[in-house]
């Protein structure tokens, strides 16, 4: 029996003329996703996707593991092909879903009718295949409330498909219908998951690395690169950007007074990120901050770094609690990573009292004593850029 990937849309459905352009960029991620498994042909269908394998040696399992990272799906499911035949529908709801039935105690069957040419009616076929799956595996029971599995068949226009229950996708909106935006990533466990976030509403992300040997290691700076690949089972293909960011972090210590030193680092790295941004044809920043979280996420913290940028600046996490943040890092896969001991250049100089509610006035006055502007250049000029996926 050949098997297949439908691969139902999310908001997609709720889209107007434009639709079948976000549709379009839908099946280009998911064939992206795919293209080292094998060839697949893609057929879009009344709000679903068929994925359908060249090669009946296609790893489904593998797959089906890269499809649920897509965003823009809402549900995703393998199932078997059948004939425009009744009896040749229910041998293949058995023959394709045996296992799951037999080890299940509940079931019901689901029909979904879209060839009004066939000559059952939906429920027609939900008695016809039920009643056959019963006579088949006879210590199954009917539940139609709350069933252990749901047998769902689809009578299309030109196939039959036969599946069990429907598994979760991503959600969101396809990667690239949103424009692109730039992360600015560390080490830690809040800048992953917000780059995951808006990730998932369709944004192509680059991400922003500060480095800051000898202070930190080039453990740390891999231990970074390893987060933004894992993001990128998700988000595709992420621009990944390392900044020499030592000899900026070394004046603010020299030059600046030490409550002030982590809002003034965050304005500098906010206008090397902002030039970097432009570069790489970002028309936004993220950032993992929630607020109140650290001294320099306060409400006034947030507006003077801000006061530097002249591109939105994305945070997804603004109002979440750590464990919040916590439980999707370890949904993404982030978490485990981000506990490895290799600190990165946020911890660098840290001033025992920060000041958690500066000025903007305060800090350009101490920002001014000093021309950081040389630093900023030559921080921008040594960026290194690599591509992960």
């Amino acid at each position: 029996m050949k098997k297949v990937i439908l691969v139902k849309n999310g908001e997609l459905a709720l889209k107007g003329l434009n639709r079948s352009t976000f549709e379009d960029i839908l099946v280009k991620n998911i064939r992206r996703r795919l293209s080292s498994l094998g060839k697949f042909e893609f057929i879009k269908a009344q709000s679903t996707v068929i994925i359908e394998p060249e090669n009946e040696e296609i790893d489904f399992d593998e797959a089906a593991e890269r499809v649920s990272k897509v965003f823009g799906i809402a549900a995703y499911s393998i199932a078997g092909t059948a004939e425009k035949d009744i009896e040749k529908i229910k041998e293949a709801a058995v023959e394709f879903l045996y296992d799951d039935l037999k080890s299940a105690k509940t079931f019901k069957v689901c029909a979904k009718r879209s060839d009004k040419k066939f000559p059952f009616t939906s429920p027609e076929i939900c008695r016809e295949v039920g009643g056959y799956i019963l006579g088949k595996i006879p210590s199954l029971k009917v539940d139609v409330h709350e069933p252990e599995i749901t047998v769902t068949v689809e009578v299309r226009d030109n196939n039959v498909f036969v599946h069990g229950n429907q598994r979760k996708g991503a959600g969101g909106m396809p990667v690239g219908t949103s424009g692109r935006a730039a992360l600015l990533i560390s080490g830690g466990i809040d800048s992953p998951v917000a780059g995951y976030m808006m990730s998932k509403r369709g944004l192509v992300l680059s991400a922003i690395h500060f480095a800051a040997p000898p202070y930190t290691s080039k453990r740390a700076e891999m231990k970074v690169k390893e987060l933004a690949q894992i993001v990128s089972k998700y988000s595709g293909r992420i621009n990944f950007m390392v900044v020499p960011f030592t000899e900026i972090q070394e004046a603010i210590k020299d030059n600046c007074p030490e409550d002030l030193f982590t809002i003034i680092m965050r304005r500098m790295m906010m206008k090397v990120a902002l030039r970097l941004a432009e570069k790489d044809g970002c028309k936004a920043l993220i950032t993992g901050e929630s607020l109140g979280q650290v001294a320099s996420q306060t409400l006034d913290a947030i507006a003077c770094t801000d006061a530097v940028t002249t591109i939105p600046v994305f945070r997804p996490l603004i109002g979440m609690d750590k464990e919040e943040i916590i439980s999707t890092a370890r949904k993404i896969g982030t978490f485990e990573t981000s506990l490895l001991p290799y600190e990165d250049c946020c911890t660098v100089f840290t001033p025992k009292h920060p000041r958690t509610r500066p000025t903007i006035a305060l800090i350009e006055e101490a920002e001014n004593k000093f021309d950081f502007e040389p630093l900023i250049e030559k921080a921008v000029d040594g960026t290194k850029y690599q591509p992960v996926d």
